[in-house]
């Protein structure tokens, strides 16, 4: 694909891009070999990853328009035939789906909308018939095959997720309609018409016609050849953006290699196959490029909500995010009848690969920015209604600093600030979940149920210079906590590392709603 940008917002056609002189990174090799390989094709990435530039970008390819490709792989490497196909885009961006009828009705205003630029009439009553029609008459009209081009198919399902059942069943009936109107594809008298199709989402479904029939359709989104065929590569960023990166450095006054540095901790980290290809996110990228500052871009541009919702409403344990273990099979499809938070997990972005050992795939967080904006939403909606929750941002410095007291201070009127009716099982899991949220979201590097060779450590916080390995008792005492520290010999795991090692104990009381006491120690 083409990672086609544009500074600062990343977001503009295809066309656009090459007639403005933006900065293109051109992957135009990736898409010959592509079109190269085959008819039919599926992929699926995080939203704002380019999809839709890929769309564009593959139109102008098909409408021959060989003036906007000069100097790209394409034009000068491949023998491509720069010939005129019709080429019908459905964006699901743009059609509405707050209902099943609104959008059977929406998705016909396009189909008439398409025809009416080709002049051609459409005169069959029902979507499924339009759609079909419309393939047919481009075909005859032009006499060239017919190139499909389907960008955030899924839209009208995950849009309705993490809402309540009432629009988890408006999201059944638009997979409906959906499957409906994609079986054309796979018709015999279409297949034969057609040049090429390419189809976007976020997540793979199943129960849609085009996976569950569509036998030719290759998908994509793990394969290896395509790993980083969205999103930027090291050596794309350093390659593309030198002077961008130059310009951000000097803005902010720090060396070249340290902006670097940064980058890769903020925005770099997402892996889609067993191939250890890792790649930057390119909104988050772009954007810290145009403002000289590095933030959650990407995080902000859309809300998670549905998948806090879905851990709370499956009462999935937050810290088990890291380092999620799996076979590739759990994360392949996204079933709307069982719904799988991992799997979305992985689909949406929130999670990447993080390490495979032959079928067993390791998932984590692919960077700082999703880890610590995603776990911070979650923690507010973990303390809803809290007054004194913000003060969870100083829990780092205070870690930093020594400084346990602050610390535990801290979170202990942020534990005080919680409602009663948020705590409806107030067991060790809940305090735990409670004290990974806030901690972890301080911006710090906090590992949940940490495994040795002597047990489970509850909790490992680990800095440049010092780690702290934390146990957690419920109505028990603090004492104790420490006393299960060293006597499992937590702390030997990490002696080769050379850090100042801090043990810290700490006892939840349920019906004070609070910690009880703690205690600290040098191991």
């Amino acid at each position: 694909m083409s990672n086609l940008t544009t500074l600062p917002t990343g977001k503009s056609s295809f066309e656009k891009i090459r007639n403005n002189g933006d900065i293109y990174v051109d992957k135009t090799g990736h898409i010959f070999n592509m079109i190269s390989e085959g008819d039919y094709f599926f992929l699926s990435r995080p939203r704002r990853f380019g999809k839709s530039l890929m769309v564009s970008t593959l139109k102008c390819l098909f409408e021959g328009r060989e003036e906007l490709f000069h100097g790209l792989w394409i034009k000068d490497n491949a023998p491509w035939e720069w010939k005129r196909h019709p080429v019908i885009i459905l964006d699901f961006n743009g059609i509405s789906h707050q209902t099943p009828d609104i959008l059977d009705h929406s998705i016909e205003e396009h189909i008439i909308g398409i025809a009416s630029n080709y002049d051609i009439e459409l005169k069959r009553s029902f979507i499924k018939g339009k759609f079909k029609e419309l393939i047919l008459a481009l075909n005859k009209k032009t006499g060239m095959p017919v190139v499909l081009l389907i960008d955030e198919y899924d839209k009208p399902l995950i849009d309705h997720l993490g809402k309540g059942d009432e629009s988890l069943d408006i999201a059944k009936k638009n997979r409906e309609i959906l499957k409906d109107f994609f079986g054309v594809i796979k018709d015999a008298d279409i297949v034969d018409i057609t040049r090429f199709v390419f189809i976007t989402g976020v997540s793979k479904f199943s129960q849609v016609s085009i996976f569950s029939e569509l036998n030719n359709l290759t998908d994509l989104t793990m394969h290896l050849k395509y790993a980083d065929m969205f999103g930027y590569t090291e050596e794309e960023l350093k390659g593309y953006f030198a002077l961008h990166i130059e310009a951000f450095a000097k803005e902010i006054s720090v060396p070249y290699q340290e902006l670097l540095l940064s980058m890769k901790r903020y925005y770099n980290g997402y892996r889609f196959s067993e191939k250890d290809i890792k790649v930057y996110n390119p909104f988050s990228v772009l954007r810290a490029f145009g403002e000289h500052a590095l933030k959650p871009y990407w995080f902000a541009s859309g809300t998670p909500s549905f998948l806090i919702n879905l851990i709370k409403e499956k009462n999935w344990y937050p810290p088990e995010m890291e380092n999620l273990q799996s076979t590739l099979s759990l994360f392949s499809v996204y079933d709307l009848d069982r719904l799988q938070p991992e799997a979305l997990f992985f689909q949406t972005g929130y999670i990447t690969i993080k390490d495979v050992d032959e079928e067993l795939y390791t998932f984590d967080y692919p960077n700082r920015e999703v880890k610590t904006a995603f776990i911070e939403n979650m923690f507010y909606s973990y303390t809803e209604g809290g007054r004194d929750c913000a003060g969870f941002i100083l829990l780092a410095k205070y870690l930093r600093m020594d400084d346990i007291e602050a610390f535990m201070e801290t979170i202990r009127a942020v534990y005080a600030s919680i409602p009663n009716i948020l705590e409806s099982k107030r067991d060790e899991a809940y305090f735990h979940t409670i004290f990974y949220l806030m901690v972890s979201a301080s911006g710090v590097r906090a590992h949940s149920e940490v495994l040795t060779c002597k047990g489970r450590i509850d909790m490992v916080v680990e800095f440049q210079d010092k780690i702290y390995i934390i146990e957690f008792k419920c109505s028990q005492s603090s004492e104790a906590a420490i006393e299960q520290i060293r006597s499992k010999k937590y702390g030997d795991s990490f002696l080769q590392k050379g850090k100042t090692i801090h043990l810290m104990g700490i006892n939840f009381d349920t019906d004070a709603r609070n910690i009880s006491d703690w205690k600290h120690e040098l191991f």
